[in-house]
């Protein structure tokens, strides 16, 4: 995803510089006008504002204050912006520690997958100080479409939280509700056509209940991903004290699949799970 994000804040003006730990990844940014740099520190050193996307709460850690951590190059009056899917109390300490040093942050977890990244059409979820949000808007506009500030820092990361516990919900509720109808021999493309456009109707049901009907399972997140944020969301939980009895059985059908060798299928590929214990075949 950082990729698309890197090209789109090439494509509106910005001069980037960037870093990535697998140095071929940076070649395509690169040849689209954007600085390569040989780490984070390198990379906040010749930025004013610091943009993350890894994988999850000890990557954060380490490129944003590690031995060669971008924290090391900063200086008084810099932005970071994290745009990874990460603990909310994780970001509340690193949001800590590099206030001492002066920097501010922003966590600005994204929904909308590679295509969202590379198309510009990002959804954004923002925790932080207003006036930091404001001065970052640009910079935002420029990776995402629907850009809503939440609170102080860690409640985007909990929007996020709240993003995920619905797509997943949701997500295995259309594999099992077309499940249901091959399973009763109605014709599923009929079915699929009638209750999308209802109540019952989701992004989830036309997008990814339309990849159902073809067969495809390739991801646009992959399950493995997902799997990192569920567990993310009931860590959260379980220090709040919050029964996530849905959110519960959506993480042991993703680790079944897991189970089953699909980690690096899409999300929507838990129908395959559904279609074991209903022993039917969504598409024959």
């Amino acid at each position: 995803m950082g990729t698309g994000m890197s090209k789109n804040l090439v494509k509106a003006g910005h001069q980037v510089t960037v870093w990535n730990r697998t140095e071929s990844k940076m070649k395509p940014v690169v040849e689209a006008g954007a600085k390569p740099a040989k780490s984070p520190k390198e990379v906040a050193k010749s930025s004013d504002i610091l943009v993350t996307m890894v994988t999850d709460s000890s990557d954060v850690e380490e490129v944003l204050l590690g031995p060669s951590g971008a924290i090391h190059g900063a200086k008084k009056g810099d932005i970071f912006i994290d745009m990874s899917t990460i603990s909310p109390r994780a970001t509340k300490t690193i949001a800590a520690k590099l206030t001492e040093k002066g920097v501010e942050m922003l966590d600005a977890p994204v929904s909308g997958g590679v295509i969202g990244a590379n198309n510009g059409t990002l959804s954004i979820m923002v925790g932080g100080k207003k006036e930091v949000y404001d001065k970052c808007l640009p910079i935002l506009q420029a990776m995402g479409k629907t850009i809503t500030y939440i609170g102080g820092n860690g409640d985007g990361q909990v929007c996020k939280a709240v993003n995920q516990i619905l797509v997943g919900t949701t997500m295995l509720g259309v594999a099992e509700a077309l499940v249901f109808a091959a399973k009763a021999g109605v014709d599923v493309e009929k079915v699929h056509a009638a209750v999308s456009g209802g109540a019952a109707g989701s992004w989830q049901l036309t997008n990814n209940g339309e990849r159902l009907l073809k067969g495809d399972h390739e991801p646009g997140f992959k399950i493995k991903d997902y799997l990192k944020d569920l567990g993310i969301i009931m860590d959260t939980a379980a220090v709040s004290k919050i029964p996530l009895p849905a959110t519960s059985l959506v993480h042991q059908m993703f680790r079944h699949c897991d189970a089953m060798g699909m980690r690096d299928k899409g999300t929507q590929a838990v129908v395959v799970a559904v279609e074991k214990l209903a022993n039917k075949k969504l598409v024959e």
